[in-house]
Parts: structure tokens; sequence; C-alpha cells
């Protein structure tokens, strides 16, 4: 009886830590990364930048509320379906760049079709009832290396669904990428491009 009494406690004592950590699964349809590529160079004045448009994410965020650093993130990105928007392009541009970003001198994408981020360590704070200011240390898989990044994000968190926005630099040169010419040299892509991050992720998808 004693035993019994003890077991039925100790789940009672478990259910408020089990209930704090739950598993929301991206919608890939709402939740896109996008990078924007500058130019450089002495004819950059010729050149034009270009919106990189990154849809159909994947991937689960095991939110821990009432304790931040037992949270794990994990993001999938289908590097095939890559598209580089039309927005500032001229005409029938895009198409081209789009190619040759998936190409064996930049992404490679037949040799990497994935690019993958997943957290090592995750700390933040509550500052409404229901958002939260995050800062996930993990390590980005792509162009077929692994390298630490620490991505800020602004958390919200409303019944079942979980949005996380956040802005992060990467260096093509980190990764093995050599940032493309055009012009005869006179005009290149900037090595250092901005990203967007937008996440949308639901309980139970």
């Amino acid at each position: 009886m004693i035993a019994r009494l003890t077991f039925a406690l100790t789940l009672v004592s478990l259910q408020p830590a089990l209930a704090a950590s739950r598993t929301f699964s991206l919608d890939s349809k709402e939740s896109n990364v996008q990078a924007h590529v500058g130019k450089t160079g002495i004819g950059s004045f010729a050149g034009h930048e270009h919106l990189i448009l990154a849809p159909s994410l994947q991937g689960d965020v095991n939110a821990d509320l009432e304790d931040l650093p037992s949270s794990t993130v994990e993001v999938l990105v289908n590097a095939r379906a890559m598209t580089v928007s039309e927005e500032g392009e001229p005409k029938g541009d895009a198409p081209k760049v789009q190619q040759a970003m998936r190409g064996p001198n930049v992404l490679n994408v037949a040799r990497f079709p994935l690019i993958r981020f997943r957290s090592r360590e995750v700390s933040g704070k509550k500052i409404s009832a229901t958002s939260y200011d995050v800062r996930v240390q993990g390590e980005l898989s792509l162009h077929g290396m692994v390298k630490p990044i620490v991505l800020p994000l602004k958390v919200e968190v409303q019944g079942d669904t979980l949005t996380a926005d956040g802005k992060i630099s990467l260096k093509q040169s980190e990764f093995g990428i050599t940032p493309t010419t055009a012009a005869g040299g006179l005009v290149q892509v900037e090595d250092e491009v901005p990203v967007t991050v937008h996440i949308v992720a639901r309980v139970g998808r």
C-alpha cells in the first residue's frame, strides 16, 4: 500500500514538468528562410541584388517554456527547393540566377541537397505572458561544412502554435562557397549574406 502511494505521488510530482515540454512541428507552408544577396566591387552600381527564398522547411521545436535550456530546435531546408525571387530582377534573369545558385559553383544541391540547423544550447527569458527572447546556439550544416552559429529569436506561443522570428548574417566563404562574379570581375556578390528566419510550428501536426 505504501509503495503504491509513493508511486502515485511520484507521478503527480512529475506531471507539471512533463506538461511544460511540448513538441511543435514546423508548418512547411508558413515557415520560410530568406537570404538577401548584395553586390560589391567597382562595377556594383551596374549590378543588382537577389532575394533568395527557402520554402518548405521541416523540423521540430521541443519547447520547455518553464526551463528554456531544456528546449531543442532542429530545422531542415531543402536546398533543391530554394528559389530566386523575381522581385527586383531584370525580366528573365531570375531563372538564370537560380540555376547558378543551385549549381556546382555555389550551393551544389546535387551533392548537398539538405541544409540543417541543430541546436546545442538554448537560453533566454520570458518577456510577457506569451513571448520570449531566445538565443539558440547550434550547428549549421551547409555545403558539406558544419559551423557553429548563434541565432537570436523572438518567440511567441499562443495555444498550440509557436512562431519565431530571427535574423543572422552568414559568410559564404566560411562554408566553402566562393562569392560569384560578373562583368569580368567588376561586380561581385557580397560574401556576407543577411538571413531572415520565420518559423510557424504547431502541436500535433
